[in-house]
């Protein structure tokens, strides 16, 4: 397994702002890019944005926040070749050496701890069923762990919107308030406007698309637990080590890839 930074991350997010930086500076001039620059719409949509987490979430769900969103700049990668070989190779010794030979061969050659839970459950005697019920039962808690912190994310993407809209709305009262003296209305009429933008870029270019990501990242290792689950039932019910990997091998085939691009010589990894 191979744990590295997620360029694409930061590359799309820096793309995204350099994207509307051009746009105001060929339209404008540089002089006009300091004036999407007001404290006062920053305040008002990181803070009700800020606000409304804290009253959607508890304590112990915003504190997983950091680590959540580290995930959207870390890329896994695992060797399906790989994981495709080891399993050949205990599926060998097994019908060699019976299934309690299998003790051993985990503590040096198999590192990722489902695929060494799912084989001491084989070696410990439990039926097929029972082995393929316990280890989905741990995807489906990882899918709800997962959801739940990719919630803060999604509800953020939609809180920010209405929190650009509550500060436009702030800013016409404001505005509607002191008609009689025109140098007020240009700073009002802006801060009305950047609230609105400030929240459309918070939910368009970071909020929504850091969700996206981590539900994809989900849907891979969902994806590699359930090959690691076909590998260990083949192995407990004493399958052909020929025929176990073929069967494997119809998961990383061209054809069966998922949309979400995992490749052959290596996607994201159990997450623990």
């Amino acid at each position: 397994m191979l744990k590295k930074l997620d360029l694409f991350t930061p590359i799309g997010l820096i793309l995204g702002l350099v994207v509307v930086g051009l746009a105001i500076y060929f339209n404008a001039g540089i002089d006009a890019v300091s004036l999407f620059m007001q404290l006062a719409s920053v305040f008002i949509v990181f803070g009700g944005v800020s606000a409304a987490l804290l009253v959607n979430f508890s304590a112990r769900d915003l504190k997983k926040f950091p680590m959540i969103l580290k995930e959207a700049f870390r890329h896994r990668e695992y060797d399906l070749q790989e994981l495709n070989e080891t399993f050949v190779m205990l599926a060998k010794k097994a019908r060699k050496e019976g299934l309690l030979a299998l003790e051993s061969q985990l503590d040096g050659d198999v590192e990722d701890p489902f695929i060494r839970k799912g084989v001491r459950l084989a070696v410990d005697g439990i039926e097929p069923e029972m082995i393929q019920d316990i280890l989905m039962a741990e995807v489906v808690s990882m899918e709800e762990r997962h959801r739940r912190g990719r919630r803060i994310f999604e509800r953020a993407g939609e809180f920010a919107p209405a929190w650009g809209m509550v500060g436009t709305i702030v800013a016409l009262v404001i505005m509607l308030n002191d008609l009689e003296d025109p140098t007020t209305l240009g700073p009002a009429m802006a801060l009305a406007m950047l609230t609105t933008l400030y929240g459309a870029v918070l939910t368009n270019l970071f909020f929504n698309p850091i969700a996206s990501k981590l539900e994809n990242k989900t849907e891979t290792e969902v994806f590699v637990n359930q090959i690691m689950i076909e590998g260990i039932i083949g192995i407990q019910s004493g399958q052909n080590p020929h025929i176990l990997e073929e069967k494997l091998r119809a998961f990383i085939r061209e054809e069966r890839k998922p949309e979400y691009d995992v490749r052959e010589s290596g996607v994201l990894a159990h997450e623990v």
